[in-house]
């Protein structure tokens, strides 16, 4: 099949368009005429910005027929800047992808332009076909962009899926495809515009409607109305409901063991295991064993389930399922059936837990952080315990009570790091109180440890900030489900601890990051910049003046984050949320925060300078003129509903951190200098009597490190 260049043939199909069936001349042109998959082609998003600036890596569209998959390959012709070629996987063989390979060798040696490959029905490649491309997308002679209908993580050769973006394409929406059919309508060159026609509206929402998201079926649809339609007496053809319904037919599928279906039954009936629901569970696994499911395939899921959902909540789970699978070995189907129910429903009302995933947080640290080094204790001494002391001071647990004595056996680094969460269910909950109280005793000498001083180690926890921080992070992250693909703006960046969680949380998603400094924008740059177009875009300015360029720029974001955001920029980020978009913020309470007086000894709280200082402090917390100490969780709730945002949810906290404090640090809070503290309020206090008071503040402090508390208020709004 020889290889015509993208241009060429769409020269060639202008041509002959009038003759083409409706939807292959209705294929858009341009992004703009493109209708559907917001998700991933709407204003800001990755694949929009990489399609328009030309920096395009490999692809695979992935998504139901009639989506847009290849009208999308065709309009990436239009826009790039390299030669674009294509072949179809079920029609074109080695010799096909050989002849495609040289002429990109040609097109990059005599005109150094690279080439865009597409690749229709790509999961229709077989391994041969896949090997002999593979090499020259590594070495980037070709860009691949692949068409399928199958998951590719499951369908395509892995070599290509881990150096391909995937995007998922999904089933349009009704009133989008109903604005398909009326474009059609409408479009005097390519469409009915110019014919004496008349759809009903019962019609269309009809067509729309069965077309069940499949843009190419509804056209087709309309096109065998039409033509299949006789004019009336005045020439007028009128396709009403009952022509609509002998247009389209409506196609339901039980179970597909060979697509995606396969796949999806498969995952609901993991989760209806998982979710305790043994009716649902059976359902699942009678679709797919109706559907000529091997029942080995479910076994081998329901064996990795018993140690994966419920592991020691009942140990006795993989036990069940292995004998269930060897019956089933023995005896074969029918019978075999019931050790399948057997099985499943002993899974599905086991108790559950998923500790086991405690492995996976120890492999993480084990990827991240420098190895540390093995307890000179743990090493092993029948080799060089004389030359190097190895198994030195090594505690033997079977000479003690109970089996077990307290010595530290993680690296020095990793003192007191927690990777295995008991569970409270079954088995499980026997074993928790065991594993806390012999934790509590190892984290209790590791403390008396640190107590004889490591100067480091003293200065982060003097401040505490960064802890704090985390903990804000963490929790405001729990109110946050970003979904797959999301679009989200983080506020006021400087540290990247929101843009960094973000970007873990939906490593596929679209991301922009407003700094109000150049500097802090290099910061962020070096930190999440790796030259691709899915970089997180970094705006500089005030937050007024990014607000402003982005709403211009027409982009609308489905989730907006921001920690401290000042309360009069709420309503210029509510003109940046998409439709029901998400806006999620922490705002520091610092009226319920702690209070200083809460470290001075009773003795000097009762003495008239403590009670003076109590009143100073009370004072200075309910100042409703103080603008530190004026908002309240619910005040900003209020604040966000009379903006017309909905669903607003507010969560408030008091989280706390232990700080050692010092002199100095305590002196600091008491400077007549800081504005709206407590150092402004006792200015005209004698400077014996602050002296006084920081002295009793020390006393109370010093030498130990404190819980220190901060009240927070976490909200999550939706726009309408």
């Amino acid at each position: 099949m020889a290889l015509r260049p993208t241009h060429d043939l769409l020269d060639y199909a202008a041509q002959k368009r009038k003759f083409a069936p409706l939807a292959d001349r209705m294929r858009p042109q341009t992004l703009d005429q493109f209708i559907g998959q917001e998700q991933i082609l709407g204003p800001g998003r990755l694949l929009r910005r990489a399609i328009l600036a030309d920096q395009l890596s490999s692809l695979i569209f992935y998504g139901p027929p009639g989506t847009g998959k290849t009208t999308l390959a065709r309009i990436i012709a239009n826009h790039s800047k390299s030669e674009f070629l294509a072949i179809n996987a079920v029609l074109a063989g080695i010799k096909e992808i050989r002849e495609a390979i040289s002429e990109a060798e040609v097109l990059q040696r005599e005109q150094g332009r690279r080439s865009i490959l597409f690749v229709d029905e790509v999961h229709r490649f077989n391994k041969a076909q896949q090997d002999a491309l593979l090499p020259h997308v590594e070495r980037g002679l070709l860009i691949l962009i692949g068409a399928t209908t199958e998951n590719p993580y499951f369908e395509v050769n892995k070599a290509l899926v881990s150096r391909s973006r995937i995007f998922e394409l999904k089933s349009l929406e009704t009133q989008d495809i109903r604005k398909v059919l009326v474009q059609a309508l409408k479009n005097e060159d390519q469409g009915y515009g110019k014919l004496p026609l008349t759809v009903t509206d019962e019609a269309l929402d009809h067509l729309a409607e069965v077309a069940s998201g499949d843009a190419r079926a509804a056209l087709n649809a309309l096109e065998l109305a039409v033509i299949s339609s006789d004019p009336g007496p005045q020439g007028e053809i009128v396709i009403d409901l009952l022509v609509a319904e002998d247009s389209i037919q409506r196609r339901a599928v039980l179970y597909d063991k060979d697509g995606d279906v396969h796949f999806d039954v498969a995952s609901a009936f993991i989760k209806s295991m998982r979710g305790s629901d043994p009716d649902a569970a059976l359902y699942w696994m009678a679709r797919m064993i109706y559907g000529g499911e091997d029942p080995k395939f479910l076994f081998r899921r329901m064996i990795i389930f018993a140690s994966e959902d419920i592991g020691l909540a009942d140990p006795k789970a993989l036990e069940q399922v292995i004998a269930a699978a060897r019956a089933y070995d023995y005896v074969g189907m029918p019978e075999g059936r019931f050790h399948l129910s057997q099985a499943c429903l002993y899974l599905s009302t086991a108790p559950k837990s998923n500790s086991g995933f405690a492995f996976f947080d120890a492999l993480k640290t084990v990827e991240t952080e420098r190895p540390g080094e093995i307890p000179n204790s743990l090493k092993d001494g029948n080799r060089d315990q004389e030359g190097f002391g190895h198994g030195k001071g090594y505690l033997y647990p079977h000479a003690y009570q109970d089996h077990w004595v307290n010595q530290q056996y993680l690296p020095q680094g990793l003192s007191g790091k927690l990777f295995y969460q008991p569970g409270s269910l079954g088995f499980e909950a026997a074993l928790k109180e065991g594993v806390e109280k012999r934790r509590e005793a190892q984290l209790a000498a590791m403390l008396e440890a640190e107590r004889g001083g490591q100067a480091a180690w003293e200065e982060r926890s003097l401040g505490g900030g960064g802890e704090l921080l985390g903990q804000v992070r963490d929790q405001l992250f729990l109110l946050a489900q970003l979904g797959a693909e999301p679009l989200v703006l983080c506020l006021e960046e400087s540290s990247g601890l929101l843009l960094g969680q973000a970007i873990r949380q939906a490593p596929k998603g679209s991301f922009c990051a407003q700094t109000n400094r150049p500097e802090q924008a290099e910061m962020l740059k070096a930190q999440f910049h790796r030259g691709k177009p899915s970089d997180p875009v970094i705006e500089t300015g005030s937050l007024l003046e990014v607000a402003d360029r982005l709403f211009k720029a027409g982009v609308r974001f489905d989730w907006i984050i921001g920690m401290e955001t000042q309360t009069e920029f709420f309503s210029a980020l509510l003109s940046l949320l998409a439709p029901r978009g998400s806006l999620l913020l922490a705002k520091r309470i610092p009226a319920q925060g702690q209070r200083l007086g809460a470290y001075l000894s009773e003795h000097f709280r009762q003495s008239p300078l403590g009670q003076k200082f109590l009143a100073l402090e009370e004072a200075l917390f309910t100042d409703a003129n103080n603008p530190k100490f004026v908002e309240r969780g619910p005040d900003l709730k209020k604040h966000l509903e009379q903006l017309g945002l909905v669903q607003v949810q507010l969560a408030e906290q008091t989280l706390s951190y232990p700080v050692r404090f010092t002199p100095g640090q305590i002196g600091a809070w008491l400077d007549p200098q800081r504005p709206f503290g407590y150092g402004s309020r006792m200015a005209e206090w004698e400077t014996g009597e602050r002296e006084t008071l920081l002295k009793e503040l020390s006393l109370g402090t010093g030498k130990q490190k404190l819980p220190f508390k901060s009240a927070w208020a976490f909200l999550k709004a939706q726009a309408p």
